[in-house]
Formats: structure tokens, sequence, C-alpha cells
């Protein structure tokens, strides 16, 4: 298809996928327990509005470019950078939000000219395959998109494909390990969306009740099953009880909810008792440790050496901190490891903006926690052990293209070859200009530049 034409079949799928929006609910609540608004609100509407705005904008930020700043020496030199699709791009697809991750995905390697394979998750194979059959409604021939079976093995044979040119994977740190191990083999290029483990930070000058019932709702927004949800809270100690004021009745009255499976659910329980035998105060009483469902528990004042401190885990489970000053806060959030969407809360911006350099996160959020980054043009750029590359945005899409220099030589050019002395004498001019009003250092021992 043509720029343009994929641009329209961009317009069609989010149609689709809007006018589908409670066949998909029904599917989602039936393999991974989602609830209808969530579906609606936190997939439909995400990937819905990435379509609108991959239509309206992709051109703009896909088309070719002057290189600007060209210097005198190469006058009569014109350069442009073009964006040319990957080629054929894969994608291993995760299940926590299977249409919003793994639909904006694949729009934006369509829109940028790819052609797409696809592994669905094999928690959600009904949801991400319905998902699949509306982008070949939309106008994807079976060249365009191709499908592969929504199981482990399937994804492990797509990587040994010889004819992939990228790899887009979302999961978790150790199988994003594997998967980058993989695609080394054979120097094959990867975006690796892996889970983060981030702080939400609260400073003294925040209004407690509003960040508390913020990182609550962000939490257990999806079961807590949110790569971006908080997994600590930094508070300072000056406003620490009017926080956990009002963080318990929320957390006192919430229901249980179903994690990933039971390991998951079992894997909650522990990091929840060992912190409680440490010292943290819990905020509800636990469940039976069966099944696959647990109360979303906050734990305050946990301790630094409770493994849910700084744990790798994905539900509804959130340890709280106090800390005295600017230096304290950033040594407990560092202990946490895994930052990919770090919340900061206060009434002055302008403090979160000094400190979101030094927190090391690709996102940060001012007195919020996921929605901000669910704008279509905004991207997840991730740092670390929570993968490279970024996905989604303006980034992610030109993430599914690679640049071009073109450079033209007009009449008027450099002469080829070695200069005449003349025009050499000048070139050293031009050199010693550039370096004017500056003496470099002596050369400390000769023998060194022989």
């Amino acid at each position: 298809m043509s720029a343009a034409a994929r641009r329209a079949w961009a317009t069609r799928f989010g149609r689709l996928v809007a006018a589908d929006a409670d066949r998909l609910a029904d599917l989602a609540a039936s393999e991974i327990a989602k609830p209808a608004w969530e579906t609606l609100v936190s997939d439909v509407m995400p990937l819905v509005a990435a379509c609108r705005w991959h239509a309206k904008h992709a051109r703009r930020v896909l088309r070719s470019r002057r290189l600007p700043g060209r210097p005198l020496w190469l006058l009569g030199q014109h350069a442009r950078t073009h964006r040319v699709p990957l080629g054929r791009v894969g994608i291993i697809a995760t299940w926590n939000y299977p249409l919003q991750l793994l639909g904006v995905q694949l729009l934006q390697a369509v829109v940028a000219g790819n052609r797409v394979v696809v592994k669905p998750s094999e928690r959600t194979p009904r949801t991400q395959g319905r998902l699949l059959e509306l982008a070949r409604a939309a106008g994807l021939s079976e060249t365009d998109l191709e499908m592969r079976p929504a199981d482990r093995d399937a994804g492990a044979a797509l990587l040994r494909e010889p004819d992939l040119d990228h790899v887009v994977f979302t999961g978790s740190t150790p199988v994003g390990r594997r998967v980058a191990e993989a695609c080394a083999e054979r120097l094959l290029p990867s975006t690796l969306e892996l889970s983060g483990c981030d702080s939400a930070i609260v400073l003294d000058d925040a209004d407690p009740a509003l960040a508390a019932r913020t990182i609550w709702a962000g939490l257990t927004l999806n079961h807590g099953r949110t790569c971006m949800a908080p997994r600590r809270v930094l508070v300072h100690r000056s406003i620490a009880a009017a926080f956990a004021a009002a963080i318990v009745p929320p957390a006192t009255g919430a229901a249980p909810r179903s994690l990933a499976d039971p390991k998951a659910a079992a894997r909650h329980r522990e990091l929840v008792a060992d912190a409680a035998a440490r010292g943290a105060r819990l905020v509800s009483t636990e469940d039976a440790p069966d099944g696959d469902r647990v109360r979303a528990q906050v734990l305050i004042d946990c301790p630094t050496d409770a493994e849910a401190f700084s744990a790798d885990h994905f539900g509804p489970l959130v340890v709280t901190a106090a800390y005295d000053d600017d230096a304290e806060l950033l040594r407990l959030h560092r202990l946490g490891g895994k930052h990919l969407a770090t919340s900061v809360f206060t009434r002055d911006p302008r403090r979160a903006e000094r400190l979101a350099p030094e927190l090391g996160s690709g996102i940060v959020t001012i007195n919020d926690t996921i929605v901000p980054t669910a704008h279509p043009a905004a991207p997840i750029p991730a740092v670390g052990d929570a993968g490279w590359g970024a996905s989604q945005g303006i980034e992610g899409l030109l993430a599914m293209t690679r640049p071009v220099v073109v450079t033209r030589t007009g009449r008027l050019r450099p002469p080829p070859g070695e200069p005449d002395p003349r025009s050499l004498g000048a070139l050293r001019s031009l050199v010693r200009w550039w370096g004017r009003g500056v003496s470099p250092p002596p050369i400390s021992d000769p023998t060194d530049h022989a």
C-alpha cells in the first residue's frame, strides 16, 4: 500500500475497533477477568485515539527533511534524510493490555510501511485474534499481516525466522533478556518494552489526599497488572501521616482481584508476609492463601530490606517509606531498580521538572500516574532493565523506520583531490580562525605524539 493508503487503513482500523468495543470487552473479560469499563478506557479509547492521531500526523512525522547547518566549505552540497520502512517486523504481544499495546505496535509498524508478523499472547488468544481480524478487515492483506499461533513455542520460532528485520517484544525482564540474546546472535534489532518497578514521590508541599487517591487508582488499574503502576511511595516525613490516613479508607474496602495466575498470587502473598514480618504495617487483611485472587495491599513504613520494597512483581501491591531530604529521597528511589514511569506529586510543578533528570526514568508524570501516558504522541522510552528502544508516540513511529541520507552535489562544488597551495593556505587560515582566542595546552611528553 502507498503511504496515503496506510493512513486511510489506520482510520478504518480505529473505526472498526470502536464499533466492536463491546465484543472485544467480552473477550477480554473471559480471558483475563478485565472489567468492561477498563477495557473501554485503557484499551479501546487509547488505541482508537492512536489510530486517529497517526492518520492525521504520520505524514508530517515521516516526511523527508533537509539537513540544516551546512558548513561553508561544503558549498554546493545538499542533503536530506528520508525515512524508509524497516521491512518485516515481528511483534511478540503481551496480555495485560491486549488491545492497546498490540494495537498501537501493529498500527505504527503498518503506517511506517512495514509488513508485520504477530505472535499473540497465549493468555489472550481470542481477544488479540479478534483484533487482528479487524486489522485485516480494515484492508491488510495476508502479506501485510501474518499471524502465528498463540503459544510460547511460536514466539521462539518467530525469533528464528530468517527474514525478520526487527522484533518488538513486550513482557517481563527475564524473558526480555532471552529475546535480546536470541536477537544478538543474528544482529537483529529489537525494541524491548519490559516491566517497571517504579516510585511515586510525594514532596512536602503536595496535597496528600490527592496523591493518595491518584496513587490508589494507578495501583489498582487493571488489577495492578500494569508495568507503569507505582510499586513504592516515597513521601516526605512531614506529610507521611496525612498520606497514610488518606490511603487507608480505599485500601481497607478493596475487593479481591484476579492476578495472572495462582503463581503470581502466591508471589504477592509472600511479599506481603515478608514485609509484615520485618515491621511493615498492613492496611488490610490478607485473603486465604490459594487461587489467583488477592486483595490490593498497601504496606506502610516498609523497611528497605523487605523484598517488597524493590521486588519485580506484577500485582496490586505498593509499599510506603518516609524521607527527610532530597538526598535520602533519591537513595530510596534508586534502591527500587527498574525505572520506567515515576510520578511526582507537588503543588509546584517546577520542583518536579528540576527533579526529573535525577530520577532515571523515561516517563515522569506530575500529579498523576498512568493516565497521561495515553497521549498518542507520547512515547514509552524504556531505560535500563525496563528495556530499550521507544514504543508508541512519535519516537515509536520513527523507530519503525530507518533513516536514509541522500546528498546531492550541484554545479558549485569543492574541487576534488588535493588542494593547490593557495587553497590549502586559505583552508589553514579558516581553521586557525575557528580556533581564535584559544591557546592549546603544551604537550607534556613530545614522545607521546611522535
